[in-house]
Order: structure tokens, then sequence, then C-alpha cells
């Protein structure tokens, strides 16, 4: 059996009181919104230029330096997030503008991305909802219901290589070029899916203009894909936890999802600094206009929220192996726990 408990959300036992409680952290400061955009569009492009640089000493070590740059486009991507949210500045049109152009960086169009996460937000936890913005997960009884190509379909999605390997590369580098899930709904997705490529199409035209193939292949791929991991990482790891919150209609409420359904990734503090706070999750999904670098003024004010939904590194590589949803025990379980507990569902 496989155990990634998180610590239990303490009082206020109604997740909707915490709104009130939050709100007064929801303004954004400029001047420290602006020093978060230096700190990491400036050392994204200063490693960028010396990983081209590196190109005429050693492409492994052009390599090394690309990977490591990956961690600060995970940075771009949350400023990218915040702005979605409206929370990165106090003006609506900085949040859009900076939006764009961080979409640009993370391959990501932003008026895409930005509906399709609206949505997460709005049907984290419903099990009558799922689909855009998530990561497919089906109850026991879905999964057995399955002919033996769907289960075994179902399987090799959950498979750690695709989910952390060949999905986040394709996510980012192909399905992002076309407003999947946003066809006849409208030009807007078409727009800003299109101006994004077409940005990309310039920049990326401009570095081989001038550097040929390799800035190409070993500069802007092994950062790209690096991020996308991570940011795939962590995504899951924010929700696919053993005790995390499902419900069915008429039970599921919003904020209950929000703070059942969302981990405290706890991570050291470089790492948490790398990712923008986006561990403090289960704060994020009850008031997401709180700017990621005031997040952690509630932990510190609030131990209640300091202390719930705690999960550690060590516990999080256990939730790779939770693939199913137990309606009847409420928690995620693994294929052969499910398979022991039930019969022989397997592909």
């Amino acid at each position: 059996m496989i155990h990634t408990k998180v610590s239990p959300a303490p009082e206020p036992s109604h997740a909707r009181a915490w709104v009130q409680i939050l709100a007064k952290y929801r303004e954004p400061r400029l001047a420290r919104s602006l020093f978060e955009m230096a700190a990491t569009l400036g050392p994204f492009i200063a490693l960028w230029a010396l990983a081209w640089w590196a190109l005429s000493v050693s492409w492994l070590l052009a390599i090394v330096i690309s990977a490591a740059n990956g961690l600060f486009l995970v940075r771009v991507f949350t400023i990218q997030h915040d702005c979605g949210h409206g929370a990165f500045f106090p003006n609506r049109q900085m949040n859009e503008w900076v939006g764009r152009i961080c979409g640009v960086l993370t391959v990501t169009p932003y008026y895409v991305w930005h509906r399709a996460h609206s949505i997460h937000h709005s049907h984290s936890g419903n099990l009558n909802k799922r689909g855009l913005g998530e990561i497919a997960t089906l109850t026991v009884e879905e999964y057995r219901q399955r002919s033996w190509l769907g289960r075994l379909r179902y399987r090799a999605y959950r498979h750690p290589l695709v989910l952390f390997g060949l999905g986040p590369a394709y996510v980012f580098l192909v399905e992002n070029r076309v407003p999947l899930g946003f066809i006849g709904k409208g030009p807007r997705y078409w727009v800003s899916a299109m101006g994004t490529n077409i940005s990309m199409a310039a920049a990326l035209g401009a570095i081989f203009w001038f550097g040929g193939w390799q800035p190409l292949v070993l500069v802007f791929l092994p950062t790209t894909l690096i991020a996308a991991t991570l940011g795939v990482w962590l995504f899951y790891v924010q929700h696919q936890f053993e005790e995390t919150h499902w419900e069915e209609e008429p039970e599921w409420q919003v904020h209950d999802a929000a703070l059942h359904g969302s981990s405290h990734y706890v991570l050291p503090p470089v790492l948490q600094w790398m990712t923008a706070n986006i561990g403090i999750h289960h704060v994020h999904h009850l008031y997401s206009r709180i700017p990621f670098y005031r997040l952690t003024e509630v932990l510190r004010d609030h131990k209640e929220l300091a202390d719930a939904q705690r999960l550690t590194i060590r516990e999080s590589f256990k939730c790779v192996g939770l693939q199913l949803w137990d309606q009847s025990q409420r928690r995620l379980l693994s294929f052969r726990e499910a398979r022991r507990t039930y019969g022989p569902i397997a592909a």
C-alpha cells in the first residue's frame, strides 16, 4: 500500500470562512512585482546567453547551463500564472501584456492557458466536471467499466515516462500550438495561439539566423523541456496525493475542494524561491488573487494553514504510484492496491 497522507486541514472547518480572512493579502505591490520580474528575467536571459557562449567551449556544458535555466523558466511561468489571475500587478493591462510576453518564453499562449486554468480552478475536485486543464483521473468503477483497450490507454497515460517525459514535451511543444478544447468558441483563442506561434517563430528564426541549429537544439530545447517537466510535476503533486478531494455534485463545494484538494508542497528555501511559492497551493486555490510573494505572509500569520495539507518531497515521490480514485474510501489508490481490493481489474 502506498501512503502519501498529508496533514489534515484544521479549523476553520468550513473552507469558505478563509476567503474573507485571506482577502487582506490580495493587493500586489508594484515595486515588489517589478523586482520579482527583474530577479527572474535577468538571470534567465543571462543564463541563455551564457549557454549560447558555452557552445563554443563544450556542448555538454551548454546543455547543463540550459537545464539549470529551466528553473528560471518555471519562475517565468509562475509570473505568467499570477498575471492570469490578475494578481501580479494592480493594473489589468500590465497583467495582460506581461502575461503575453511570458507566454512566448514559456511557449504557452497566454489567453488559451488563462481560460483553461480558470476552468481548472472553477471545477477542481468536481467528479462531474473533469477534463480541460487537469490530469485525467478515473475512479475505480470507471476504470473497471472500460474495455481492455481503454484500461490499457489509461495505464499508458498514467505511466511516469508519459506523464513526466513524453507528456510535457507534447503539451508544450505540440498541443499548445493549437487551441484544443476551444475550437469553435470564438476567435480570441486562435489569436492568442497564433500570435504566440508567430512571435516564437520570429524569435527562434532570429536565433537560427545568428547561431544555426545548435542554440535551438542544445539551449532552447533543454531549457524548455526541463521547465515543462518540472511544471507538470508541480501541478501533479499539488492535486494527486492520497487523501486529495474529489466529490460529486451537489455535494461538491469549490472552497472545500480548494483547501482539501490542494497540497502544501514543502520545499527547501531555494526551491521554494525558484518555484515562486507555488507549492503553497492550498492557499492559492482558496484565494487566487494573492500574489505569489505574499503567500508566505499567509503562512506566517496563520499557523493552521502552514500546518495544513503538508506534503514533503519524499512523500511526493510516492504520489506517482497513485492512479485511481476510490469513492468508497475517499482516497487515491495504486492499480495494484485497487486490484487487491476489488479483484482483477487491470488490463
